[in-house]
């Protein structure tokens, strides 16, 4: 698993509109999938939680959909450097503890843009990382 800058990091919030009632993002999704996203496996760990306890998924629906996810994405383990790298970004810029892993787990794997909603769009975290809201017209 090698890092490559060029791909964008996907937030999980993203990732979620692939079973969502919202086609209109969940077709803007399968297009960032189908151009490959990197994203860590903390990502898979959340989008499992919530398809299970939110969209009510069952477990064959929710293995269908991560083996597709996983198909289409470049997957970064967790570290517990990206833990510590996370507790820092958490404290310098006031995100809570899961936003900054995912913003942690992006820097690591070397991106430069990540797409998400939970940002603020068009900030830049360690002068490096620019969040990105693709649903944003």
């Amino acid at each position: 698993m090698t890092a490559t800058a060029a791909l964008p990091f996907a937030d999980t919030n993203v990732l979620l509109y692939l079973i969502s009632r919202d086609a209109a993002k969940a077709r803007r999704t399968e297009k960032l999938l189908a151009a490959r996203v990197a994203i860590s496996v903390q990502v898979l760990n959340e989008f499992s939680n919530v398809a299970r306890r939110k969209h009510c998924l069952d477990w064959n629906e929710l293995n269908e959909t991560l083996a597709g996810i996983r198909h289409f994405v470049e997957l970064h383990p967790l570290t517990l450097d990206t833990h510590l790298l996370g507790l820092a970004l958490a404290e310098r810029y006031g995100f809570s503890i899961c936003d900054s892993m995912i913003a942690a787990a992006a820097l690591q794997a070397g991106c430069d843009t990540l797409f998400s909603e939970d940002f603020q769009a068009g900030q830049v975290i360690d002068r490096r990382l620019k969040i990105v809201n693709p649903f944003a017209h």
